[in-house]
């Protein structure tokens, strides 16, 4: 697994456009958080994180497919499964190695963001202190959501050998299971019982949960099953392929 793992990695960060996507990533979010008059700390007059963890899964939403979409389209497009398939490697090995380089990826993007940290430190009144355990709980459940989307994202992949293809699929299941259950709970024929369960399925009901700084453990057993669910439907998809090949 660790050889796959390097060189998914390797191969990311040897192309000009894997930096292209991360350096777009942290551009818009501290265009978001520092600029923009809606998601602006700045405007929202409080020195807290709230703001940048309220943004981040919908940049995530997009950062994420584009690192995932090459996972495997790239390998069906290049006839490169083939060589994998002949390696002494198990199926969830090849999957294993390259989710933990996608989500290596994405948490590299996320690093320089605990600077923000201290540039709201500083500018707060008195420096006050900022509510440190309620930051250290937020990141863990925005890994808890990174770990989710890369699971989607490699499973999305591993449908097409079209990159373009394995983005939108991608982008469109993340946001589905993020928001679009919570939306639905919403619609007024569902009220009044359907709308609890409909929000229980969304990733939004237990990020959000986390996000207060109160991790509990169904919200992270939910990622967990989630992030198992998908790299299972992977390992299916693939043996669907090598069968019909």
């Amino acid at each position: 697994m660790a050889s796959i793992y390097f060189k998914e990695l390797k191969s990311f960060l040897s192309s000009v456009a894997g930096y292209v996507v991360l350096l777009a990533f942290l551009i818009f979010s501290g265009l978001m958080l520092w600029v923009f008059p809606d998601t602006s700390i700045i405007d929202y007059g409080y020195a807290t994180m709230e703001q940048f963890f309220n943004i981040a899964p919908w940049l995530l939403l997009f950062l994420i497919p584009a690192i995932t979409m090459r996972s495997f389209s790239d390998e069906f497009k290049s006839g490169t499964i083939e060589w994998l398939s002949t390696k002494p490697l198990h199926r969830w090995q090849i999957i294993g190695g390259k989710m933990l380089a996608s989500f290596t990826l994405v948490v590299i993007a996320l690093l320089p963001t605990t600077v923000y940290i201290l540039s709201i430190h500083y500018l707060a009144m008195d420096q006050a202190a900022l509510d440190a355990g309620g930051i250290i709980g937020s990141y863990i459940g925005l890994l808890l959501l990174v770990a989710a989307f890369t699971a989607i994202g490699v499973f999305c992949s591993s449908l097409s050998d079209n990159q373009i293809i394995s983005f939108l699929a991608s982008l469109f299941v993340c946001f589905l299971l993020y928001s679009g259950f919570e939306a639905m709970s919403r619609i007024d024929i569902f009220r009044g019982g359907a709308d609890y369960y409909l929000g229980l399925i969304g990733m939004d009901y237990h990020y959000n949960s986390i996000n207060r700084g109160v991790i509990d453990s169904r919200d992270v057993v939910y990622f967990l099953s989630l992030i198992a669910l998908f790299f299972a439907l992977t390992q299916f998809v693939l043996q669907r392929r090598r069968l019909s090949a």
